[in-house]
């Protein structure tokens, strides 16, 4: 599994020119699912997410604070080509992303997970050709990638 995580402003989502989600200050993730990612997966990254401490202290401007702190709102957008590989020729090579409907199920999860931590959660269309925008905060921006032990550590 792998997440673009980016600290926002706002951002928001359209399929075929009309807005189908949107969120004020928090975080937008992008997600890719790869084959042999599961449902404790989802779980795990989505801790790591709603406890990542990004956002400023009024106090000091350190990063101390979380989107679970904050109050902030997630907005979850599946993103197979970052699972795309470019080790070799210059077309992209998919192999390692999880078939549809495998991806879409973690995808839920994630979301839903999210949720059961008292987020705000909306999302994009899963395989649909989305417009994303956003203004990105900072910029503040995290890559994240399970390790090969199959998690996003604690």
């Amino acid at each position: 599994m792998k997440l673009v995580v980016q600290r926002v402003s706002r951002a928001a989502v359209r399929v075929e020119g009309r807005t189908v989600s949107s969120i004020a200050r928090g975080l937008l993730v992008l997600l890719a699912v790869e084959k042999g990612d599961g449902l404790a997966l989802s779980e795990s990254a989505a801790a790591k997410v709603a406890l990542l401490r990004c956002f400023p202290t009024p106090e000091n401007g350190k990063m101390n604070l979380s989107v679970t702190d904050i109050s902030g709102e997630v907005l979850v957008v599946s993103q197979f080509t970052l699972a795309g590989s470019l080790r070799r020729g210059r077309r992209p090579s998919f192999d390692g992303a999880a078939a549809p409907g495998e991806a879409s199920e973690l995808c839920d999860a994630f979301s839903a997970a999210l949720k059961s931590r008292g987020l705000k959660v909306s999302s994009g269309i899963f395989g649909a050709m989305m417009e994303v925008e956003l203004v990105n905060d900072g910029p503040v921006t995290f890559w994240l990638q399970s390790t090969q032990e199959g998690d996003f550590g604690p």
